[in-house]
């Protein structure tokens, strides 16, 4: 099933028509012409059975005795096909909340995931008629596609290779975009935009998790500072070399170097000793 143009009028003609055979109706039972009267008024009931408003935004969907015949898209009144049955279908953007679903990643971690999906109906008649609902279809496709992605990726990689639903947001709504109107396109349904919302561990594993995320954490900052501090020891060193400011033995550069890296290291303030020389 797919959109096509129904046959239409200027609307205001057709309700001119329809006074002009009520008029003849009236002169017709003035002048006692009871032919002139059924026929006037059953032209005019007719035609009024043939006229539709289309508000802004919104289609209507023209079926002539169980058959499609076409829509009306442009806002306004018409005059379409009489005894035609006129259902509305909205052509505004909408927004669908899912709510917080509960999947697990590709690492079998429980997660809690939600997502918004902006959408539009864009054909009527695949709307109208390929499903039963398509609200309903959408909400259901919609949480069917959070699953499923979630289900692909893991929750965090932890410095792997490879997207992740934490760090690669992005590329995971753009993914579930795809999918989703791949899923949708049969109901007549642009996806505008998709979101994920709401991201997180279950309960039941959100502490270890916590404390997983944590530790990695530190082992990052551990790395970096000890890149750090061995940098500034060899820069210290060689600078000191290079002024010839102190000769040092292997001996007196391993204490040095060990004196430098506590201090940097460490995770509190380091408590100096100074020497003020030696009694002999």
């Amino acid at each position: 099933m797919t959109e096509q143009n129904a046959w239409k009028m200027n609307g205001f003609l057709g309700i001119l028509a329809m006074l002009i055979m009520i008029g003849a109706g009236v002169a017709g039972i003035i002048k006692t012409i009871p032919f002139l009267v059924i026929a006037s008024w059953l032209i005019a009931f007719i035609l009024m059975t043939g006229l539709t408003i289309v508000p802004p935004n919104k289609t209507k969907v023209v079926t002539f005795f169980g058959k499609y015949v076409g829509s009306l898209r442009d806002n306004g009144i018409y005059l379409t096909i009489p005894f035609s049955t006129k259902k509305t279908v909205s052509m505004r953007v909408r927004n669908f909340n899912s709510q917080k679903l509960k999947v697990n990643d590709v690492e079998g971690n429980p997660i809690e995931i939600a997502a918004v999906v902006v959408f539009k109906v864009v054909d009527s008649a695949k709307a109208l008629f390929d499903v039963d609902d398509y609200s309903q279809f959408v909400e259901i496709q919609s949480e069917t596609a959070v699953r499923h992605i979630a289900s692909q990726y893991p929750y965090d990689n932890f410095n792997e290779e490879g997207l992740s639903l934490r760090s690669n947001s992005v590329e995971i709504s753009t993914m579930l975009k795809t999918e989703l109107q791949e899923r949708l396109a049969l109901a007549g349904v642009e996806v505008i935009e998709t979101r994920l919302t709401h991201l997180a561990y279950s309960t039941e594993v959100a502490q270890a998790m916590l404390q997983r995320q944590q530790a990695s954490a530190i082992v990052s900052a551990r790395q970096k500072i000890v890149e750090g501090a061995v940098g500034m020891a060899q820069m210290a060193i060689q600078r000191l070399q290079d002024e010839h400011v102190v000769e040092l033995d292997e001996e007196r550069k391993v204490n040095m170097i060990n004196n430098l890296m506590v201090a940097i290291v460490s995770d509190k303030g380091s408590q100096p000793v100074i020497n003020t020389g030696s009694l002999y």
